[in-house]
């Protein structure tokens, strides 16, 4: 189906509104246990676990893979920033060594491997753990998908766990390869703030993209509404309840940082917080116009759909009022008397009926012309 610029229109599938639903949805196993007990909740369990060190300061800079977890014990006492990736949580034997080497409590623990938390940041004596969520669109379905990024922050060492690898942090890593700017001169403090600001930024696409697929909804809806609109309409507001439910708590989150009187960020970098803190503020007002605009399109829909249906029965009307009176006649025409006066005229048949059956239809087009009744 083609709107009216001439661009494919591309509806969803059921297949995709189930899964949106299972985004939305939270998925506990770890009801009932004690505090701090590592049980992992997600779907990504057959995901490999990767781990990727970056060590950097103003003159040195060394990125490798880590294959055992045990060779980041020596790190605590780096005078490096040390940036440790770990892609995949599943692994509770990985989560545990690491724990152990870098002091994290349980109850931080258990939320790395609960994968439905909501954005947060908490507090401990020797780290902050953060927690925010990151968006990919599916390039082949064109969904919506969606992981945790829990971040642990200490003196010098940044700790992100993903649920699985591939994130928006390429642009990151490339300023940290460049000698000589305020990423390699900076500190841990500074590279969380550079990791928030890139998935804050990527949600700028993300809504871009929909935002271009809300618009050509509506002008479709509009024009040439379809049954399979409704789906569409269904699972864009489910992505927005995403959004939503994402990056509406990621408010407090940066406006907590800014505050926070620990030595993790100082004064210069709050700045920068300032400034994500306002990107967050635009991202929520982006959200709620499209949500918005998407309830009303079910208004709309609805209208469009009723002035097709309407537009249809007048037409079916007029055709059928046009032939009352055609009726009316072909049923006199039609008697069967003996003594029928009128058909003894020799051109009773073509000009006694069919011209008189013309100027009714020619009559009576006009008529509605004028009426404006189409």
């Amino acid at each position: 189906m083609l709107d009216n610029t001439g661009k494919k229109i591309k509806h969803r599938t059921k297949k995709q509104l189930r899964k949106v639903s299972r985004l939305i949805k939270n998925k506990p196993k770890n009801i009932g246990l004690a505090p701090g007990s590592l049980v992992y909740v997600g779907d990504k369990e057959k995901q490999p676990v990767t781990i990727t060190l970056i060590s950097y300061n103003d003159d040195k800079f060394t990125e490798q893979k880590i294959s055992r977890a045990d060779e980041l014990f020596n790190l605590k006492e780096s005078d490096a920033t040390n940036w440790i990736n770990v892609d995949g949580v599943h692994n509770i034997g990985i989560l545990e060594m690491i724990g152990k080497n870098f002091n994290i409590h349980p109850l931080t623990l258990e939320d790395i491997l609960n994968t439905n938390q909501r954005p947060k940041v908490d507090e401990y004596p020797n780290y902050l753990y953060i927690v925010l969520r990151m968006f990919f669109l599916d390039e082949k379905d064109k969904s919506l998908k969606n992981e945790q990024v829990s971040l642990m922050l200490t003196k010098n060492c940044l700790i992100t766990f993903l649920e699985s690898p591939g994130d928006v942090f390429d642009p990151v890593r490339e300023r940290i390869k460049k000698a000589g700017t305020i990423m390699r001169k900076s500190g841990t403090g500074y590279l969380s703030y550079a990791l928030i600001d890139a998935i804050v930024d990527s949600y700028f696409h993300i809504l871009e993209k929909l935002g271009e697929e809300v618009e050509t909804l509506e002008d479709n809806i509009v024009l040439n509404p379809s049954k399979n609109d409704i789906q569409t309409i269904h699972l864009l507001r489910r992505e927005m309840l995403l959004l939503r439910r994402a990056i509406w708590p990621l408010r407090e989150v940066i406006s907590s940082l800014q505050r926070n009187e620990v030595d993790f960020f100082d004064e210069k970098i709050r700045i920068y917080l300032r400034d994500v803190y306002d990107h967050t503020i635009q991202v929520i007002d982006t959200i709620e116009s499209y949500r918005d605009m998407i309830v009303g399109m079910l208004d709309t829909y609805l209208s469009s759909t009723s002035n097709k249906l309407n537009e249809v029965m007048k037409v079916l009307t007029v055709i059928s009022t046009m032939f009352i009176p055609l009726t009316f006649i072909a049923g006199v025409f039609g008697m069967n008397f003996k003594n029928f006066p009128e058909l003894g005229f020799e051109w009773m048949y073509p000009w006694g009926f069919w011209a008189f059956t013309v100027l009714i239809i020619i009559g009576m087009t006009f008529f509605f012309k004028h009426k404006k009744w189409f």
